[in-house]
């Protein structure tokens, strides 16, 4: 299963993998609110916070954060679309890859939290 540290780590490269989707996301046209895409910004700032903060319950930050983008990607009237390819490939490969980064964030938190209990 790994160790705490490993699975800490997978669990913040799986946060930076959902950044760089929503990355993508924004080359290929979706439009968002603001300049930047605050997603993009909230998992960057969640994916550094898991990676220093000393407590041992830091990895729930990266389930809840992304917890929080499955659950807008699954209300989005896009995000089915997206990821069919309504929107073009880039779109198409932006939510794959920011998907795939936070579910596996997720995963390996919890696995974190699950290992640290255990310990």
């Amino acid at each position: 299963m790994g160790s705490v540290r490993v699975l800490r780590a997978a669990s913040v490269v799986g946060l930076v993998v959902g950044a760089a989707g929503i990355g993508l996301l924004w080359a290929g046209g979706v439009e968002f609110p603001v300049a930047v895409p605050p997603g993009m910004v909230i998992l960057l700032v969640g994916a550094a916070f898991v990676a220093v903060a000393p407590w041992r319950w830091a990895p729930i930050v990266a389930v809840a954060l992304g917890a929080f983008i499955v659950a807008g990607f699954l209300i989005s009237p896009t995000g089915i679309g997206n990821l069919t390819g309504d929107a073009g490939g880039t779109v198409l490969a932006g939510q794959a890859i920011q998907l795939a980064g936070v579910v596996a964030a997720m995963a390996f938190g919890l696995l974190a939290l699950r290992r640290r209990k255990a310990s």
